[in-house]
């Protein structure tokens, strides 16, 4: 992407309500754009094709020019995609991500005021997560039971590394699951990037190295030890344990309090599930997050049901050193409610938000924001959310043009 005033934006409309999110969403931010920036900018739409769309039009999930494009022009935003059933792809949005090695999926959560949510302080809960989105259990490394990949891993294993503790061989599936140091090293420095550039005060790594010592301990060491020599702006707990061990803990605690008196990051680290618990006690107290894939996936999820689901929770797919981005709606096709004018578009939108941002483009991103904010502050809102306030509903269409309304009057 070469224009920064009138870029070429490739989009997917998606699957199911992907088509009416896609244009609520579209209409939105072309009325944010106009109003920050009257003709000096302006996005040029690409549509590209992938899923259902793509195969009826192509008789292929995914078509070669989708990437392409991409790749040409740097930046995309996707509503959701089906998933083929036996058709070579295990998700089309796994694909995406592993073809242009979108290393880092980025979700920001936070609570607008008036969503439902179960819980009673959900404005406490305003973290982003970095997670690792090529590694990991995702990478897809796994073989049926009974198949004959199986049996030459299982006696590669066996006989070759002096495995014993498969308790069942006859009857497994095995998969692999590779983590890096590397794919944790360029994880934790967008997550490190991204607190110091928003100043934030602390960064949490999130793994599961209590029991996998070498993948998702690597993890949480690898990270530890990039950030020491790194990042000079952080102060790691992994840095007071060494000071703990050489010196005293009473040493340690002097140079973290030196650490926070002078505004560095303070960078610890949580056991997955613990992490899980922490987040609904003292939700509070965390600001970054990078993580391996798997935790990340239930953590992002758990996350977003603490501020109203995943209908309202936006995510990104960034390889930071490429520049190679896709904004995306978190959520699922819904293929019950396509058509009836329920879908709620602010998933889609928030990541709209997201990739202004991502632009540089501020203006118009808050006028999106504060767009959203005071709907859902004055109770105007889709289905979703309506049903369970038990009060009268917006469409789609009619949400998002109570949004341009909003970003227009405030000219």
């Amino acid at each position: 992407m070469t224009n920064t005033v009138n870029p070429i934006i490739p989009y997917i409309e998606g699957d199911g309500i992907g088509p009416e999110i896609w244009q609520a969403t579209k209409k939105v931010i072309d009325a944010a754009v106009s109003s920050a920036y009257k003709n000096e900018k302006k996005f040029d739409w690409l549509e590209i094709l992938a899923g259902e769309k793509a195969f009826n039009q192509t008789g292929t999930w995914l078509p070669n020019e989708t990437l392409e494009a991409i790749k040409k022009y740097k930046v995309a935003i996707k509503g959701p995609l089906t998933t083929p059933i036996g058709e070579g792809f295990r998700s089309l949005n796994v694909t995406l991500r592993q073809e242009l090695d979108l290393y880092a999926c980025v979700r920001p959560v936070r609570y607008f005021e008036g969503v439902p949510s179960p819980l009673k302080e959900p404005e406490k809960t305003d973290m982003t997560i970095f997670r690792e989105n090529t590694e990991d259990v995702y990478a897809g490394i796994e073989f049926s039971n009974g198949s004959q990949e199986v049996k030459q891993l299982l006696s590669f294993l066996t006989d070759q590394l002096s495995v014993t503790k498969v308790r069942f061989p006859a009857t497994s599936a095995l998969g692999i699951k590779p983590i890096s140091k590397e794919g944790s090293e360029r994880l934790v420095a967008a997550a490190l990037d991204y607190a110091i550039e928003q100043e934030k005060t602390r960064v949490t790594l999130v793994h599961k190295g209590n029991i996998m010592k070498f993948t998702e301990g690597g993890f949480k060491k690898w990270g530890y030890d990039y950030i020491d020599k790194h990042y000079p702006q952080a102060f790691t707990i992994h840095h007071y344990n060494q000071i703990s061990e050489e010196s005293t803990v009473e040493k340690a605690d002097e140079a973290l309090a030196e650490a926070r008196a002078a505004g560095k990051i303070i960078v610890d680290d949580v056991i997955a599930d613990n992490f899980l618990q922490q987040i609904l006690l003292y939700p509070e107290k965390y600001q970054v997050v990078a993580t391996t894939n798997l935790n990340g996936d239930y953590i992002s999820d758990a996350l977003a049901a603490q501020v109203g689901g995943i209908g309202i929770s936006p995510g990104a797919n960034i390889n930071y050193k490429t520049g190679h981005a896709i904004f995306e709606a978190t959520h699922g096709t819904a293929p019950d409610i396509a058509g009836k004018g329920w879908a709620n578009p602010c998933s889609l939108l928030l990541s709209a938000v997201m990739m202004l941002d991502h632009l540089g483009w501020f203006e118009a991103s808050q006028k999106v924001t504060k767009a959203i904010e005071q709907a859902l502050q004055n109770n105007q809102m889709t289905h979703d959310f309506a049903q369970m306030l038990d009060i009268e509903e917006l469409s789609t269409t009619e949400f998002a043009d109570y949004l341009i309304a909003s970003i227009q009057n405030e000219q």
